[in-house]
């Protein structure tokens, strides 16, 4: 059956590509001390998805020879959230291959998973079983595409999370847009995004460095910067209010210099909270920690009603998304970050450069305090290594997973491998232990009423696999 053997492809090559196969004793505890890791795991970045594209090639419009599986199963590491039910996770792909520049469009999709954590096995311990793919359809059964020069319906998602009605919440950076879907992955609305942040002439074309053309000022001089849009989005733990983080600066917030071809610049990334009852926003500013080495917000997840988890990521990484050459990381970090007391500044217009410049304009950004840093070395996934001798480049994905038996909370990690075959996504497990942590918790995971996949379903799979 053709789901065995995607299951096969799915778990049991990716183990000897992230950890060495040495048993390991599980549980390892760093810096905070309410925080340990308690598992590891990663799905082949050259298994396949339930789309029934496999044998499709999709190729890179730059080189036609450049190509992959148009079913690659992979790039789902940029946006996961637990469904509240029976260990299943939705993982929606970004915008695809080749940066969204494509020979055929990339047809955006949603996966459903059974992952499970086994806290008493050594190291790798997170089981991954993928359930279905579905697509992404506007009405019409129209597909949205990943493909950066179809205006009318590219879409790169980037966070994700569920309603309490038994849909999904999409942010997406092209927009960026805000998008809900039903079960189906059948679109429900679109929610309106302030003008602020979006930009007045999209381009699918780059100059001959690879740069957007969206970022030179002769095009765009306000909005989200090229592929810097709506990264993290997190919901409330009453299901009122979506909160949404930008990547980087917005391009009025003094987001890139001046140069040609332009360079980041800018440390003030806007927040954006919507409350999904009145469709009334307010806007918060977090400050980067620098703007080097490609760094940037990558994703959000809710403690309370005003307390986020949020990643901070450079580029860098030991085992790199080829063609970038192995680096030594220099920050991957989970903030925890409040919004209480911050300024709502949705009626400034342009926000300085840096974190120093706004108080004497009289605006307090979000508190930032360090939550987990991903490279502290008592994070050893193996006997001889850590989290940092193995972590990709881009660690993109925050959710929490059902709690342990001992009251502790389980903040799950995902990588987005960028739909390279060659790199695997990497699932990592933290037990967040309340009190010690600093962390008020009071998310409840099972926002909805009812199961989005049906246990049956599951079981079933679980059954044959």
């Amino acid at each position: 059956m053709k789901h065995s053997r995607v299951l096969k492809h799915l778990w049991q090559p990716a183990v000897a590509a992230v950890v060495i196969a040495v048993p390991f004793v599980v549980s390892t505890r760093a810096a905070n001390p309410g925080v340990t890791l308690i598992g590891v795991g990663a799905i082949d970045g050259a298994a396949l998805d339930r789309s029934g594209l496999d044998g499709q090639s999709i190729c890179s419009a730059d080189d036609i020879t450049d190509c992959i599986d148009h079913a690659t199963l992979g790039a789902f590491g940029s946006a996961v959230t637990y469904t509240g039910f029976d260990n299943v996770y939705i993982g929606v792909p970004d915008r695809g291959p080749f940066d969204g520049r494509t020979d055929v469009p990339y047809l955006d999709r949603v996966h459903f998973f059974h992952i499970t954590l086994n806290t008493a096995s050594a190291f790798p311990n997170i089981q991954t079983l993928l359930l279905d793919t579905r697509f992404l359809k506007e009405p019409g059964n129209h597909n949205l595409v990943g493909a950066s020069s179809m205006f009318d319906r590219r879409f790169d998602p980037e966070g994700v999370r569920v309603s309490r009605h038994g849909t999904f919440f999409v942010s997406d950076e092209y927009g960026p847009f805000l998008k809900e879907f039903n079960r189906q992955g059948h679109l429900v609305q679109n929610l309106e995004v302030p003008e602020k942040f979006l930009i007045a002439n999209p381009s699918g074309d780059v100059d001959s460095n690879g740069n957007s053309l969206e970022l030179y000022p002769g095009l765009n001089t306000a909005g989200r910067q090229a592929n810097r849009g709506m990264e993290g989005l997190a919901i409330t733990p009453d299901g009122r209010y979506l909160v949404g983080i930008m990547q980087n600066a917005l391009l009025q917030d003094h987001g890139l210099t001046g140069a040609t071809p332009p360079a980041r610049l800018g440390l003030n990334n806007r927040i954006l909270k919507i409350d999904l009852h009145t469709g009334a926003t307010a806007e918060y500013v977090y400050v980067l920690d620098a703007i080097n080495q490609g760094r940037g917000v990558n994703d959000l997840v809710a403690l309370n009603d005003h307390e986020f988890l949020a990643i901070e990521r450079d580029n860098r990484s030991l085992r790199p998304t080829p063609p970038a050459a192995a680096q030594t990381q220099n920050l991957k970090r989970i903030y925890r970050i409040n919004l209480t007391g911050a300024t709502d500044v949705s009626g400034i217009g342009s926000l300085p450069t840096t974190g120093a410049e706004l108080r004497p304009q009289g605006i307090v950004p979000v508190t930032k305090t360090l939550f987990i840093d991903l490279l502290d070395p008592s994070y050893k996934v193996s006997a001889t290594q850590t989290i940092k001798d193995v972590i990709a480049e881009k660690p993109e994905a925050l959710t929490w997973g059902p709690d342990l038996r001992d009251g502790r909370h389980v903040l799950y990690l995902f990588t987005d491998n960028d739909l390279f075959p060659g790199l695997p996504t990497q699932i990592y497990a933290f037990a967040i232990d309340s009190s010690p942590s600093g962390a008020n918790f009071q998310y409840v995971p099972q926002q909805v009423s009812g199961p989005l996949y049906p246990p049956g379903q599951v079981k079933k799979a679980l059954k044959e696999n």
